[in-house]
């Protein structure tokens, strides 16, 4: 059948953990704190335009070394007081104090928001730098994640890499090192971008082999821009397919044709994904809508029976 929306709207106070588990698949936006005035513009246009699509939830990501916090919280207490819509915010260790953590999430569940993704993020200027912990803060996500869960009712989802974190050794050290994060209390995970749907398929049979059940979400960005591949190569550390970054040089004169592949490969990806049973699809928007809506429109569902 083609993709619906749910009859029943989230309520602010749903846990995503349990919907991901309870309501499948579940259907999410992530959004990017604005740096101007022109930017929050343009966020909250795409938050109203996508609004209307009733989905699961959305996200707020945190800018690198905690660069957004306070951006990311307002975001979110407006997206909890002022929309339909269930917020999940972004929350990184990068910086920041175990006190300045503990405010943080004092500042969400006051606004209502129980729903966190917890991140040890990148240091602040070069992603690949050396990571140089606060001398008062925590080491690793797993910390975080039981800081968050110490702090209150929340849900918590972590990060996971199709591709392997660019600061794992190999495969199986990042196998491990996301099941810890699980085992510390995260009730969902949702990927770094990823453009080959296999390389999510591999990582949800290698976690469920060391026996891991913890639903792990696709996250999903169309190329709308050639200058989007290599973006997204700096902020996953995966290298993007050589098959596709071909097709997609064959049309790169053509910024409408690199628009429609990038389109079309999102599509054709989370329709995969899709009746490959994932739990759900988090798009992430880069704060435009139109690419996502065309995308939503394009999948369909199958329902048992």
């Amino acid at each position: 059948m083609a993709l619906g929306l749910p009859s029943v709207l989230p309520n602010p106070q749903s846990a995503i953990g349990e919907l991901i588990r309870d309501r499948r698949p579940t259907f999410s936006f992530e959004f990017m704190p604005p740096k101007t005035a022109q930017g929050e513009r343009l966020l909250w246009q795409a938050i109203r335009e996508l609004e209307s699509l009733r989905p699961s939830f959305v996200s707020i990501t945190y800018g690198a070394g905690g660069s957004t916090r306070d951006t990311t919280v307002a975001v979110t207490e407006r997206v909890a007081t002022e929309t339909t819509l269930l917020p999940m915010a972004h929350l990184t260790a990068v910086n920041h104090s175990v006190a300045e953590l503990r405010h943080v999430i004092g500042r969400l569940a006051a606004a209502g928001v129980r729903n966190v993704l917890a991140v040890r993020g990148d240091p602040p200027g070069d992603p690949t730098g050396e990571w140089i912990p606060h001398p008062d803060g925590v080491d690793y996500a797993e910390d975080l994640v039981r800081l968050v869960r110490d702090a209150g009712d929340f849900s918590v989802g972590v990060a996971a890499f199709p591709y392997k974190h660019p600061r794992s050794p190999d495969i199986d050290s990042d196998t491990a090192y996301f099941i810890r994060k699980c085992r510390a209390g995260a009730d969902f995970a949702i990927t770094q971008m990823f453009f080959d749907a296999d390389e999510y398929l591999r990582l949800r049979d290698r976690v469920v082999a060391a026996g891991c059940d913890t639903p792990i979400i696709p996250g999903v960005m169309p190329v709308t821009k050639i200058s989007t591949i290599e973006r997204s190569e700096q902020l996953s550390g995966a290298p993007f397919p050589p098959a596709l970054a071909a097709r997609f040089e064959r049309v790169a004169d053509d910024p409408e044709a690199v628009r429609q592949l990038g389109v079309e490969q999102a599509s054709e990806m989370s329709q995969r994904l899709l009746d490959e049973g994932v739990p759900g699809i988090h798009f992430i928007t880069f704060n435009r809508s139109t690419a996502t809506r065309e995308i939503w429109r394009n999948l369909r569902v199958s329902t048992p029976g």
